[in-house]
């Protein structure tokens, strides 16, 4: 179906139906799917050009940021669409002019799980009601209004810069622009808070509770992100009087003002009336590392797994407290004991299949970014893309994190040593059942042998039981002066170089030694060819107890095989770049390929490589914000103004290129308010005048300075 040109929008993104009303359709059906905040809000519009015989035709895009507190704000939204259609310019033109003639804007209410929409007639009325799970119409209440409002406004903040969620025609609007909003909100949340377990909860936490929910999570965000703790305290502090387990978010907003004393004194009080909740005893173990008392933390962090035995992030803390204080095998074994739980994502909209997608970008700052088109610079090494670490969602991933922690410590050697002092190896089990003190190990401890397969995101593992062994024990080398050992430390770039560069001969004799240490491991019990009486000499001559030994979770063997992966590929690459500066030649990657070692970099805890692989990223042509929005980061961190403002300026490009037109939260925000701490805003915007950059451009980059102002963030008056 062809779509003429005067009917678009000028500069907002639209997809065009195949059937009038069938999105609208598509999102009651999919209602009773939304399982936490909903996904994004839908306008839905129809236009027309009031002629006889001419078919409407019915767009819509998705849209976060609008103030959702009444029907009068999101018909105001869509009366404002009316103005965006492209305008004829030939005055004498024969062709109809089209109109909005209507509209739909829906909009998910997560506490009572319905969904608020607004009817639009232009010229006419405005009709709100709300539609339930089953499809039937209600009344709007203004509890239900209120609750859309703050549904709408986590929506806002949670979903801003979430690198995982992508909607083709996803527009992002600031959904706070003054105080008199912010107040608005708090006093919103305020009366909901109660009711916050009913919208979810991050992931990795099992069960939403009063304090660990969305609600709080964007509470905290919102205030956290631009270190303005003071309002969510004053908020807290209200709330505790009849909420005490709340005492928590008091205390770690007082730690976020500096107002250590004061914060103790709550935790102290709040553990006499709450002596069993988790989030009291995090919140004292995370102020008591600040201050290096890991022995004291370590207690508090036991006692909160007592506590919340089925929760995932108590057993995440005591791990990491465990690596603190150097004690890797309890900290293996804390591990091996997390509870793991399925990933859900967040909510979203079914995609349909669409006439027409209208995606328009006339912005100035548009012209610096590359072209949208496939080039080589989008190709990559398969196996870097098979890297199965970058699947990995929720649970699964904060443990591979941990992992990773240990591996960057302590090395990989070291790990498996470990590794196999705490648990049951597949030799060992093998020579002890041959012995016959085990006639059977189930559960998920034994891994058996077979073939290498697919690691999922769930850690899950198909045809490939091998992980309890890999890697743990392998035959010499014939030549060991080119097998380089594999070890994350943190040596510094120069002496990893020069130590794989006396190594390493070829890149194809080193890439022969990281298999013939790593992937080779010993032979199974299923696949050992020696005879049984072999095997029960060997176990005669070797007794040995399992009594002070467990067995590895599967998912945790998954996730050693994971970081196998990791480590063979960044080991690799490490060694490559040190044979081609001996040999003084050029080492080129894609930019796809530089990115996914940047990432690899991150992960293995290797920040200034990391920094390196995303720099050469720079020079190609491929469309990809990631490296320029993790070098914003690491400049920030450093406190580099002048880089940061370089690199926030392609990421601001990237962002309205995909109709993020909001300041905050983001990550352009963020760092601009890390800097402010560090140098005030007077010192960024001489930064970015000296720079002489266009006006849009410099508009849109003194936007986030403005925000600063308004709320009074840190560094806004120096």
């Amino acid at each position: 179906m062809a779509i003429p040109p005067e009917v678009l929008y000028k500069d907002i993104p639209e997809l065009f139906e195949i059937d009038l009303g069938e999105a609208l359709t598509a999102r009651t059906e999919a209602l009773s799917t939304f399982r936490e905040l909903g996904p994004p809000d839908l306008c839905h519009v129809v236009k027309s050009t009031g002629r006889t015989g001419q078919r409407d035709l019915g767009s819509y895009h998705y849209v976060s940021g609008v103030d959702a507190s009444s029907s009068a704000s999101l018909a105001a939204y869509i009366n404002s669409l009316t103005y965006a259609i492209e305008e004829n310019s030939a005055w004498f033109s024969s062709t109809a002019k089209w109109k909005v003639r209507n509209g739909c804007y829906c909009c998910f209410n997560a506490f009572s799980r319905v969904d608020m929409r607004v009817d639009v007639k232009i010229p006419g009325g405005v009709n709100a009601y709300v539609i339930d799970l089953r499809g039937e119409r209600h009344e709007a209440t203004p509890e239900i209004w209120q609750e859309t409002y703050v549904s709408a406004l986590l929506r806002a903040i949670l979903y801003s810069d979430d690198p995982t969620y992508t909607l083709e025609a996803y527009r992002k609007l600031d959904p706070i622009t003054n105080a008199e909003g912010e107040l608005r909100f708090l006093q919103a949340a305020e009366a909901l808070f109660s009711k916050g377990w009913q919208v979810g909860s991050d992931p990795e936490i099992q069960v939403a509770t009063v304090v660990s929910n969305h609600l709080t999570a964007g509470i905290m965000k919102y205030f956290g992100d631009s270190g303005r703790f003071q309002q969510a305290a004053n908020m807290f502090e209200k709330i505790m009087v009849h909420e005490p387990e709340v005492s928590s978010l008091l205390a770690r907003s007082y730690i976020g003002m500096n107002e250590e004393v004061k914060a103790v004194q709550i935790i102290a009080n709040a553990m006499k009336e709450t002596p069993q909740s988790y989030t009291l005893l995090h919140a004292q173990c995370d102020f008591l590392r600040t201050k290096g008392k890991y022995e004291w933390a370590v207690k508090l962090a036991r006692q909160a797994v007592n506590c919340a035995p089925s929760e995932f992030v108590t057993w995440e803390k005591l791990t990491d407290l465990y690596i603190d204080l150097g004690q890797y095998d309890s900290a293996l074994l804390t591990l091996n004991s997390c509870p793991m739980f399925t990933f859900n994502g967040r909510d979203a909209h079914r995609t349909l299949p669409v006439a027409k997608i209208h995606l328009p970008f006339t912005r100035a700052i548009g012209e610096i970014l590359p072209e949208r088109t496939k080039t080589e610079d989008d190709e990559a090494d398969p196996a870097l893309q098979r890297l199965p670490a970058p699947g990995l969602r929720g649970t699964w991933a904060r443990a591979y994190s941990l992992l990773t922690r240990l591996v960057a410590q302590i090395g990989w050697d070291e790990l498996l040593k470990t590794r196999s002092s705490v648990f049951v190896m597949e030799e060992e089990y093998r020579m002890q059942k041959a012995q016959g003190d085990i006639k059977q190990v189930g559960g998920n401890g034994h891994a058996a042998s077979g073939s290498r397969g697919v690691i999922h995101e769930d850690g899950t593992v198909v045809q490939d039981d091998k992980a309890s062994t890999r890697g743990i024990i392998a035959p010499p080398s014939p030549e060991p002066t080119e097998v380089p050992t594999i070890k994350v430390s943190s040596d510094s770039v120069e002496d990893e170089d020069a130590e794989e560069g006396d190594i390493v001969a070829t890149p194809s004799h080193l890439r022969n030694g990281v298999s013939a240490l790593v992937e080779k491991p010993v032979q199974a019990a299923g696949e050992d060819k020696q005879d049984s009486s072999d095997i029960t000499a060997v176990a005669q001559a070797e007794p040995f107890s399992f009594s002070n030994k467990r067995l590895c979770e599967r998912w945790l063997d998954n996730l050693f095989m994971v970081l196998y992966e990791d480590l063979r590929v960044w080991t690799i690459f490490r060694a490559e770049v040190a044979h081609f500066k001996t040999q003084h030649v050029a080492y080129r990657k894609t930019g796809m390929e530089w990115e996914i070692l940047g990432d690899l970099g991150v992960r293995l805890h290797h920040k200034e490589e990391a920094k390196e692989a995303y720099q050469r990223c720079l020079g190609g042509t491929r469309y990809s914000v990631k490296p320029w929005a993790r070098l914003m980061e690491m400049y920030a961190e450093e406190g580099d103004i002048t880089r940061t403002m370089q690199t926030a300026i392609r990421v601001a490009a990237y962002q309205y290129a995909e109709y993020t037109e909001m300041t905050y939260p983001t990550q352009i925000a963020r760092a601009f308010f890390k800097l402010g701490q560090i140098h005030g805003f007077a010192k960024i915007s001489f930064t970015l005048l000296s720079m002489g950059l266009p006006e849009p451009i410099l508009k849109i980059m003194e936007s986030y300075l403005h925000y600063g102002k308004v709320f009074k963030v840190e560094g806004y008056d120096f």
